[in-house]
């Protein structure tokens, strides 16, 4: 991500197709992202003053506190150390954030280590001890920052007793590929794992722990799992498992661990956190990144509809009802009138099996919509994961308009041979529409955005 813009190749993606439509759209994306990149909204929150730290509607006394630590994790995480780290200077005492690999940047007050997503490695094992570290300082009297962000569940892992790295990691790619939803994915993961569910605010008794995180509205979501109760339990691991025809593919020690946690109860995530001395924070979240970029949809002249700030389901289904509603527009001028703008947020998945090709859900998303839109003219579509990265790729997602299946055509291209083989990103690379953006210093899932000119035919 550059200093002027979100997009790194914007001049790519405005050098074909309808460039006026691409260029609107590209605005109102990024607006909505700017939004929810935590650093200003971190600085909203928290004051230093000479008698007090003020966060929102409370107030911390100096003389009550001891020492300020500092964790994090997460790929919207840093920009929350960033803004702590000049609020607060040298009175944090020790402070770490754990981030994507390739996002190292240098803070005064705060260690920053780069660790692996989406597969954990040695480094999150590495990682999860830092924290942990940190965390077994901290005593009455003193606050522990703890900023977890998407992304998490793989940058840190505690494996539990029996289970190495490498059963984490064949667990994790089987998880990805077999098209779960989020919350059932992590469900497995934090019964495998002995710093999730909760236990970060449960290791950081008795000090104060004040958790800030993107987006604490859906239940089920994994962020911010290690400082939440876990209303799932390693029964529902278990059935996630053999729902997905994953329980026999898994190793054993996967198998004997979550066999074991049955049981003994003891061994269960936190259900409550009761108790303790913990307070949750948010500052950013997906409704927010969507009515930023409604604003700015309205200022170009769009009327803007949000859709849904918590639409799941398969990449490519969504990009088809998408495109079906569109296509309504176009042609009946129902259910809205153009020109309008079609907003919407949540996290798709995308179900793989046997070989395939390389892409992410926003790309496949993308592509979709395209292959069912039915007009040559007036419309644009976006979708991108939020953080810069779509799955496995270093694209954050695509862009598409009514003359991409033109151009597909002519590039000898077979849409459906290729979306049935996941197989996006290249055919979003053929087209000069893949959206590069690095790391953009949020992650609240996805952003999707498509607009219609004023060209319907009475």
């Amino acid at each position: 991500m550059n200093s002027n813009s979100i997009y790194d190749n914007k001049e790519q993606l405005l050098s074909h197709g309808d460039v006026k439509l691409r260029d609107d759209l590209l605005q109102i994306v990024e607006s909505g992202i700017l939004k929810v990149i935590p650093y200003q909204s971190t600085k909203e929150l928290i004051h230093n003053t000479e008698d007090a730290l003020l966060i929102g509607e409370s107030t911390y006394p100096w003389k009550g506190i001891n020492n300020i630590y500092f964790v994090g994790v997460g790929k919207g995480s840093f920009p929350i150390a960033k803004a702590l780290d000049e609020i607060l200077g040298k009175q944090i005492k020790e402070g770490v954030v754990i981030v994507k690999e390739g996002e190292k940047r240098l803070l005064n007050n705060i260690e920053v280590f780069e660790s692996s997503h989406p597969i954990p490695d040695e480094r999150s094992i590495i990682g999860a001890d830092m924290i942990l570290n940190i965390l077994q300082k901290a005593k009455e009297g003193d606050i522990v920052f703890a900023a977890i962000t998407g992304g998490s569940s793989a940058l840190v892992n505690k494996p539990a007793e029996g289970i190495s790295i490498s059963d984490l990691q064949e667990t994790n790619k089987m998880l990805l590929k077999c098209g779960a939803e989020i919350g059932k994915v992590n469900a497995v993961r934090k019964h495998l794992c002995m710093i999730k569910g909760g236990r970060v605010v449960q290791y950081g008794q008795p000090a104060t722990v004040i958790t800030l995180t993107l987006d604490t509205a859906p239940p089920d979501m994994p962020w911010p799992d290690m400082c939440l109760p876990d209303p799932t339990t390693f029964q529902d691991a278990i059935s996630v498992l053999k729902s997905y025809n994953l329980w026999d593919k898994v190793s054993s020690a996967i198998q004997q661990r979550l066999l074991f946690g049955l049981q003994h109860p003891e061994e269960e995530t936190l259900k409550t956190l009761d108790g303790m001395k913990h307070v949750l924070f948010s500052v950013g979240d997906p409704p927010s990144a969507c009515t930023a970029a409604a604003e700015k949809a309205a200022e170009l002249g769009y009327t803007p509809y949000i859709l849904s700030t918590i639409m799941e389901g398969e990449a490519r289904d969504v990009g088809i009802v998408l495109a079906g509603i569109v296509n309504e527009i176009v042609k009946y001028g129902r259910p809205f009138a153009t020109p309008c703008a079609l907003i919407s947020g949540g996290e798709t998945t995308v179900t793989i099996s046997g070989e395939h090709g390389m892409g992410g859900p926003n790309q496949e998303t993308a592509l979709a919509f395209a292959n069912k839109l039915r007009t040559t003219e007036g419309v644009a579509f976006l979708s991108m994961d939020t953080d810069g990265t779509d799955g496995p790729c270093q694209i954050a997602g695509g862009i598409i308009d009514s003359q991409t299946m033109k151009r597909i055509m002519a590039l000898g291209i077979n849409l459906n041979n290729e979306l049935q083989k996941h197989n996006s990103s290249e055919v979003l690379h053929l087209l000069n529409d893949d959206i590069a953006t690095g790391h953009t210093g949020t992650n609240v899932m996805n952003l999707r955005v498509a607009i219609l000119s004023n060209t319907r035919k009475e």
